[in-house]
């Protein structure tokens, strides 16, 4: 493996699209590569650290492979262009979205930011393995989010080389960012990137190594002789790595699905009776699966009620997980657009085994004034996500991460937790005893009969501490019924 010094390329020439599953993302193949310079200045190595500017939110990975010339070449064939490449590694290609408005397709400053290009870490010898037999891995805080092979290129190695040498000498020393596959997303300060290039199948499984790059929070602002930071939802979507399809179906997907609101007037009624009471109302109208089995608060006393938004998790399988788990991916996109007052509710069909939330997800919902999450699997980072404060009722604490168990599928359709159907829109209940979802349709009147009895009980007790046994009382009987109506009307007591 080579291990030496790098000298510094006279160019960095990254390509835009040449990963099917990315093309996919972005709703569009091209017919020819396109390619865009970097600044040599914007090489940095493994173990460094990227700055996120001060007033930007988009600064998104892309873990590649990156290809090094090793001999000249101008006017080559694509069966030759692999010859002029002497090695590989790997590369993250960091992006700044905030800044894509100010480039005009160009680039430079969303891309050509100090520190903005790490390689690394040792560089595997081009003759020592099949350039259609390279894998590229990244991971975000040791979770996988991308994981893709250069058998699927758009553009092969050869091509590239050959495409480019048409237009200009690639000269030794010079490299070519291959392009990212699907998974590509958003990090922030205090995440850790990590992108490994190996030939998994070549003799002795050559390897880069781990190139490891730590986010970190700037603390000085752009001046106002430049262009400012500006960002749109197209741009979060594409740095979050949403589809194009994905961006349709959610533009509006902060209002409750079926148009229900819970006006505040009902929340604060909801404050004063319990789950279990409102269970008793539900089954009289022959509710009788509207409670959501297994699950229990993380704090002592939790109460909450909102409006459901729903996220379903389908059981892991390594192809869907690579379609769907990167990215701005369904789970991201419950967490990253839940509105006040809304309650995420997750099918993790009863799987115990993984969290289905972490702090880092606990605290998006929560900032965004999430009522509360209901999930019928596991929490990951349990002490930490009940420091938040947010109510999240769960089968309780796991260590492990989402693609151990689950591939996020969809949001925003009916799901089934913990036993119970839940569509969106459906107002969710929760307290000490759990959590119940109740129909739109029958909130004022379940609301108004659970309020009823819960006066009722209140009064039962009173004449229990009073020294009056429970036999015909609780239940009442008819004539502590009548007593009850003629002392709850005003009358003698």
């Amino acid at each position: 493996m080579v291990t030496d010094d790098q000298t510094e390329p006279g160019k960095i020439i990254a390509v835009h699209l040449n990963y099917p599953s990315r093309a996919a993302q972005r709703g569009r193949t091209p017919d020819q590569p396109s390619y865009f310079l970097k600044p040599a200045s914007s090489l940095a190595a493994t173990g460094g650290t990227i700055e996120r500017p001060l007033g930007t939110e988009l600064l998104a990975f892309e873990g590649e492979v990156a290809i090094r010339i090793g001999t000249a070449a101008r006017w080559v064939s694509p069966a030759d262009g692999w010859s002029h490449v002497d090695a590989v590694t790997a590369a993250n290609d960091l992006g700044l979205y905030d800044l894509r408005v100010a480039d005009k397709g160009s680039n430079l400053r969303n891309k050509g930011g100090d520190g903005f290009t790490p390689l690394g870490p040792s560089w595997i010898p081009a003759a020592d393995v099949d350039p259609g037999g390279l894998r590229v891995r990244t991971w975000v805080d040791g979770e996988l989010v991308q994981d893709d092979s250069t058998s699927t290129l758009l553009f092969d190695f050869g091509r590239l080389v050959a495409d480019l040498s048409q237009h200009l000498t690639l000269e030794p020393g010079d490299v070519i960012l291959t392009g990212t596959p699907a998974g590509s997303s958003v990090v922030g300060p205090g995440q850790v990137v990590e992108v490994e290039v190996d030939a998994p199948d070549a003799p002795g499984a050559p390897t880069s190594g781990r190139l490891v790059t730590t986010v970190t929070a700037g603390t000085r602002a752009f001046g106002d002789f430049g262009a400012k930071p500006a960002v749109d939802e197209k741009q979060r979507a594409e740095a979050w790595g949403r589809s194009s399809v994905e961006l349709v179906e959610t533009q509006d997907s902060t209002a409750s699905t079926d148009g229900f609101t819970l006006p505040d007037a009902l929340r604060e009624r909801f404050a004063g009776v319990a789950v279990a009471t409102l269970s008793a109302a539900l089954r009289k109208r022959g509710y009788t699966d509207v409670f959501v089995e297994g699950v229990h608060g993380n704090h002592p006393g939790d109460r909450f009620v909102g409006t459901a938004r729903t996220l379903r998790l389908i059981p892991f399988r390594p192809d869907l997980f690579a379609s769907h788990g990167g990215g701005f991916n369904a789970q991201k996109r419950a967490f990253d657009t839940v509105a006040p007052g809304e309650v995420i509710v997750v099918e993790a069909r009863g799987e115990r085994g993984t969290g289905t939330v972490g702090d880092v997800l606990a605290l998006r919902a929560h900032v965004r004034g999430a009522a509360a999450i209901v999930t019928d699997g596991g929490v990951r980072d349990s002490d930490a996500v009940a420091e938040i404060g947010i109510p999240v009722f769960s089968q309780g604490p796991h260590p492990s991460v989402l693609g151990r168990k689950h591939v996020p599928w969809e949001t925003d359709v009916t799901v089934a937790c913990g036993g119970a159907s839940v569509q969106p829109g459906d107002v969710v209940v929760g307290d000490g005893d759990g959590v119940l979802v109740i129909p739109p349709a029958l909130v004022e009147e379940v609301l108004a009969e659970a309020e009823a009895q819960e006066a009722a009980d209140a009064w039962v007790a009173t004449q229990v501490a009073a020294g009056a046994p429970v036999d015909g009382l609780f239940p009442m009987n008819a004539e502590w019924r009548a007593r009850y109506e003629r002392e709850t009307a005003g009358g003698a007591r």
